[in-house]
């Protein structure tokens, strides 16, 4: 598989492309304006909610993701109750990526499959406490984000054509749980990934795990064959890595208030053209878009010490979700 290699297109992104844009960018833009940007980035991480199912028709899309949201903020529930003490939020890294990728994949909800999850959980624990934002008033503005991006997400069901495509049952667009050979192996690299990449922040520094495991959970995917395994994980290793080269250029920017807005928009909307093509060039905008939301939140945007960081845990997390791909088995050889 080419690393220049695209998937065929499957029609026109741009529109889904402009409403993320918009999930994340007017949040953020409309809290600098009332003077609470801090606020408006935690609610921007609720435009996560429509990287999801982005091919089905937004009548499906409508049934969907209210799951995907609902899912989001108990994780960043989870993370707000832990984060005063770092054990436990190293042992609800392991837990939440462990059950959101056995959902993911046993559901095949499909991209980006158990990734989102594991960040949110982490991205909360990690500003709750370095914040004077209180958990009530994070999980408010995050739940009202997930709310605000499901809206424009159904805009397109002001188009006639839109509403008369006929839906599709919950159980025919998430099929499960069904537990494979192949959807097994995910959920344990998943696992095998999220111990080490805790075990190994432990080390590097506990309040950065959930990055180096997110990483590690970028490269993997959802494919489920060997070949598939090694070639995606190393084309998406080398993205994630290409990404978090990209957050540090931006970094020195030390980019703020509208203009930070402008630009998570943009990489928000250069996500959405490329995603269901190629994996590994989204997550070259995937992987800073997340680091400098988190940046935002944290107030550590443009530091540089920190952007090195970044891309430390980065490179550890991806080489582990690369690693990783030899748990699937090899193919049978074909007869003849």
């Amino acid at each position: 598989m080419s690393l220049f290699a695209f998937a065929p297109s499957r029609g026109p992104r741009w529109p889904l492309a402009l409403q993320a844009a918009a999930g994340i960018g007017v949040p953020i833009a409309l809290m600098t304006l009332l003077g609470q940007p801090a606020l408006g980035y935690i609610a921007a991480s609720g435009a996560f909610t429509v990287l999801f199912v982005g091919s089905a028709p937004v009548v499906d899309r409508a049934r969907v993701l209210p799951l995907v949201a609902a899912g989001l903020v108990l994780s960043a529930t989870l993370g707000v109750l832990v984060a005063p003490n770092p054990w436990l939020v190293s042992a609800g890294v392991v837990i939440v990526a462990i059950v959101s990728a056995a959902l993911a994949f046993g559901f095949r909800l499909g991209p980006p499959g158990p990734l989102f999850f594991i960040l949110v959980f982490g991205l909360s624990a990690h500003v709750i406490v370095v914040s004077s934002i209180t958990p009530v008033v994070y999980i408010a503005a995050l739940a009202a984000g997930c709310v605000f991006s499901y809206l424009v997400a159904l805009t397109p069901l002001f188009l006639p054509r839109a509403r008369a495509t006929a839906p599709r049952s919950l159980p025919e667009l998430l099929p499960g749980p069904s537990f494979d050979g192949g959807t097994r192996v995910l959920i344990l690299r998943v696992a095998l990934v999220a111990v080490l990449g805790v075990l190994l922040g432990l080390v590097i520094d506990p309040a950065r795990t959930y990055w180096i495991v997110g990483s590690a959970v970028a490269v993997i995917g959802v494919a489920a064959a060997r070949r598939a395994a090694f070639e995606r994980g190393l084309h998406r290793m080398l993205g994630t890595v290409v990404g978090a080269g990209l957050y540090a250029l931006l970094a020195l920017l030390h980019p703020s208030g509208l203009w930070l807005a402008l630009l998570l928009a943009a990489l928000q909307f250069a996500i959405e053209l490329v995603v269901v093509r190629h994996y590994a060039l989204a997550l070259v905008f995937i992987t800073p878009l997340v680091l400098l939301l988190t940046g935002a939140a944290t107030g550590e945007i443009g530091a540089m010490d920190v952007a090195w960081e970044r891309i430390v845990d980065t490179v550890v997390g991806a080489v582990l979700g690369a690693a990783s791909g030899v748990l699937h088995p090899r193919a049978e050889p074909r007869a003849g």
